[in-house]
């Protein structure tokens, strides 16, 4: 495997991380707009990309394989914690 495909590898790996990442921000300061109105919309996106990279990780470490259903419903639970974390805590 080239440098390319590796590049293309890891992208096409974290691209969930990223898409939930940046969606579920984008959709919680639009429907909590008092709420998140003090924490940046960059910093939400932030923690909620790390943790959905990090439970991806997990899970291709634990299943020895991507791809599996139950890694994607962890990814989707560790994102709306690190939004709750990084949004709503006081």
């Amino acid at each position: 495997m080239g440098p390319l495909d590796l590049l293309w590898h890891l992208a096409n790996f974290f691209a969930p991380a990223v898409g939930v990442g940046v969606i579920t921000p984008s959709f919680a300061k639009l429907l909590w707009r008092r709420d998140l109105k003090s924490a940046p919309w960059l910093r939400l996106v932030g923690w909620t990309t790390a943790a959905s990279a990090v439970v991806l990780i997990a899970g291709l470490v634990v299943f020895s394989q991507d791809g599996k259903i139950a890694t994607y419903a962890a990814v989707v639970v560790a994102a709306g914690t690190a939004l709750w974390w990084a949004g709503f805590r006081r």
